[in-house]
């Protein structure tokens, strides 16, 4: 009886440190997260610097909002799910070019890292959050 309980207690204190350390990592999140992608042989303009804890925290804006996982074409994304790198889905570093005669198409805009970085942040800000809207406000002019 006495090594069944023992064996029960440590089994449950086991499983009990797994979900602990497991939220821990999963929410274990900088307060400012650098935007740099390896996508970019060379990056045109200046590394975002974007405040992950202010976006989060302070504006209220919920982690599916932005980070995403689609399944039967509903984003499934719950906080504390892993979060994969942009370029893991979305590879090609080129801003796509719209044809004269029609709109960019869903596979050029979800293959371009850049049209939904730029998308995700820009488009989020235009429709009537507040925020930088123009390349300067968020590519800072490094200093000098």
């Amino acid at each position: 009886m006495k090594k069944r309980s023992i064996f029960v207690i440590l089994a449950t204190l086991a499983v009990g440190m797994m979900f602990v350390v497991s939220g821990a990592l999963a929410t274990d999140v900088p307060d400012t997260i650098k935007m740099e992608s390896k996508v970019y042989p060379k990056h045109k303009k200046t590394i975002v610097d974007f405040s992950h804890k202010k976006h989060a925290a302070d504006y209220g804006i919920a982690c599916a909002d932005c980070h995403h996982v689609y399944t039967d074409g509903k984003n499934v994304y719950k906080e504390g799910d892993a979060v994969a790198k942009c370029e893991t889905c979305h590879p090609d570093p080129a801003k796509p070019k719209k044809p004269k005669d029609g709109e960019l198409t869903q596979e050029q805009k979800m293959g371009s890292h850049y049209w939904v970085i730029h998308e995700n942040c820009k488009g989020c800000h235009k429709s009537g959050k507040k925020g930088p809207t123009k390349c300067t406000e968020c590519h800072l002019k490094p200093a000098e």
